[in-house]
């Protein structure tokens, strides 16, 4: 696989190619699903044209991102691609079932994401989610009961999971928020 330099700057193009491209879709099917050409997908792809508003909410609603995960955070220059400052954090998801989604990654053009997942107490989704993934978590603080493949398991701060494409489901039952630190390959936001 061919990586650009580390210092070049990631962009809302090279971000959109990354979701189309884990989201399995080609450039025709995108096009296709937005009633545009491929010619102007693949100009924004490759940053030569700027969509607008309207546009990023249908990017957004075709590749199942939030429109704010499309929005990149303003880092400084020398830090572009390198470094997410805390309170620079894109929020990704779409906060469903009491889920509160940030990327920690700088972009979504490596082969995994990194997601600092709050579960917000009482909060569950209610139907199990199957993905073509391989994921990994680790509990920072709080609690949380994973039920992944039929089985269920009770998580405390400092216990980590593997979900490899099975049918998992999250339940936070308790009374405080539960952290975790999610790593997910290919990314899926």
């Amino acid at each position: 696989m061919i990586h650009d330099p580390p210092n070049e700057s990631r962009t809302l193009g090279a971000d959109i190619r990354a979701l189309r491209k884990a989201r399995g879709l080609t450039l025709a099917e995108l096009a296709e699903t937005l009633g545009r050409s491929v010619g102007w997908i693949s100009q924004v792809e490759r940053d030569l044209s700027e969509p607008s508003i309207t546009d990023l909410r249908h990017f957004a609603r075709a590749l199942d991102v939030s429109v704010s995960s499309l929005f990149r955070s303003v880092a400084p220059e020398d830090e572009q691609g390198m470094i997410v400052r805390a309170d620079a954090r894109r929020p990704i998801g779409s906060r469903a079932a009491g889920l509160v989604e940030e990327l920690l990654s700088p972009d979504l053009t490596d082969d995994f994401e990194v997601v600092h997942s709050t579960f917000e107490p009482l909060s569950e989704i209610a139907e199990p989610v199957v993905r073509p993934t391989q994921e990994v978590g680790y509990i920072v603080s709080g609690r949380l009961d994973m039920w992944i493949a039929g089985r269920t398991f009770s998580l405390s701060a400092g216990d980590s999971f593997r979900v490899r494409g099975e049918p998992f489901r999250w339940m936070n039952p308790y009374s405080a928020p539960c952290i975790a630190i999610w790593v997910i390959a290919p990314p899926v936001y």
